[in-house]
Order: C-alpha cells, then sequence, then structure tokens
C-alpha cells in the first residue's frame, strides 16, 4: 500500500495513461485497467489508485484540473483586473489547460448525467466555481455567497459545452460566449438586489454546508 506523495504520484500516473484510453473506452474501469499497465502497474493496482472506481477517477481529475488553473492564475497579475475580466481569466484557463482532454471531458459529462452521479457532477461543478470565485477574490458570504456560485455554476456550465463543441480558431467563439454570458450573468445581482438586501437579514439555511475555502487569493 502507498502513503502520502507516492500514492498521489500513482494517482496521476494511472490517470494520465487512462486518458488515452477513455475516449475509446469512456470513463470505466477498463480505462483505469489498461492505464494502470500503460503506467508500467499491474492492472490491480487501478483500484488501488481509484478505491471508488469510476467516480473516484473523476472527482479526482476534476479537482487536479482545479489546482492546475490556481497554479497557472499564480502567475496572472489578477489583482490588476475588474473583478469580471478575472473571473473571465479563471474560466479560461481552465478550459485551455484542458484542451488535451476535451474527448475525455465529453465523456465525463456523459457519465455525470447519469442519475447514480449527479451529486458527484454538482460536487465537482461547485468545487470548481469556488476555486474560480476565491482566485478571483471574492469574500462574500451568506446570501451573496450563494448566489454569486449559482450564477457562475450557469455561466461555466454553458461555456464548458459550447467549448467542446468549438471548432473556431483558438476558440474565439467560445471566449466571445464567455463575455456575452458574464455580462448577462452580472446584470442579475443588480435586479435582485432588492430581495438580497431582504433575505440577508434571516440565518442561511445553507451555512452548515458551506465547504472550506481555498487560500488563493486575487493578489
Amino acid at each position: 500500500m502507498t502513503h502520502g506523495g507516492e500514492f498521489e504520484a500513482m494517482r496521476d500516473m494511472v490517470l494520465d495513461k487512462a486518458l488515452a484510453h477513455v475516449p475509446f473506452e469512456g470513463w470505466s474501469e477498463k480505462a483505469l485497467f489498461e492505464g494502470a499497465k500503460d503506467a508500467g502497474l499491474s492492472p490491480e493496482m487501478a483500484l488501488e489508485a481509484f478505491p471508488g472506481g469510476v467516480a473516484d477517477s473523476l472527482d479526482y481529475a476534476a479537482s487536479r484540473a482545479d489546482r492546475a488553473m490556481l497554479a497557472a492564475l499564480d502567475s496572472v497579475d489578477l489583482a490588476a483586473m475588474r473583478v469580471r475580466d478575472r473571473i473571465a481569466t479563471a474560466i479560461r484557463a481552465r478550459l485551455e489547460l484542458s484542451r488535451p482532454h476535451r474527448e475525455a471531458i465529453q465523456r465525463a459529462l456523459t457519465v455525470l448525467a447519469r442519475p447514480p452521479y449527479l451529486p458527484l457532477g454538482a460536487k465537482t461543478l461547485w468545487r470548481t466555481v469556488d476555486a474560480i470565485w476565491y482566485a478571483a477574490g471574492d469574500t462574500a458570504t451568506d446570501f451573496n455567497f450563494y448566489t454569486k456560485r449559482a450564477l457562475l455554476a450557469g455561466v461555466y456550465s454553458a461555456t464548458l459545452v459550447y467549448w467542446l463543441n468549438d471548432s473556431s480558431p483558438d476558440y474565439a467563439d467560445t471566449w466571445a460566449f464567455l463575455d456575452r454570458r458574464l455580462d448577462d450573468a452580472l446584470r442579475l445581482p443588480r435586479l435582485v438586489g432588492g430581495l438580497r438586501d431582504r433575505l440577508a437579514a434571516f440565518p442561511s439555511p445553507f451555512a452548515l454546508f458551506k465547504p472550506p475555502r481555498t487560500r488563493h487569493r486575487a493578489r
């Protein structure tokens, strides 16, 4: 049994190789077994790397992509940008880093649309938009915390689907689509501002479920 950094390194090895098989085998244990073999491991090591099987591998892949996005943003002066542009930059970074695995992502969305995987899909989407908002320097709490993430979840999901079907040079159509969706989303909080102010006096029923915050902030 591996531990700590060795365990994560093994997961990375298996996942990196499995991604080449996902377009043909889908997100499946077979793809994980083939990935382990390509990494020079026994097929059984795939389930040591991902004890939860397909769901575990999808969760790890999404989390790893979020971490890669945050690492890329470390070299960007987000503090010099408007909040809207920080968010656009983060989404672009997330998608551009995922460019080599578009077909695997399409396959992942197919799996996550199935009823048994819907909670995992919601979890990974929340984690991504939460990472984007904190990278943008968001400090919202209570009602505003959740409305911002709900709005961004809609923008990110729509942009991801558009990007997966975009054949324009350098995904220019996707970035234009993203700009339009962000502009639309940022208008909505002003329209519902009065409602937000009235509800702010009440405790949030979701407060008990708020996830740990990432530490990344716009500098």
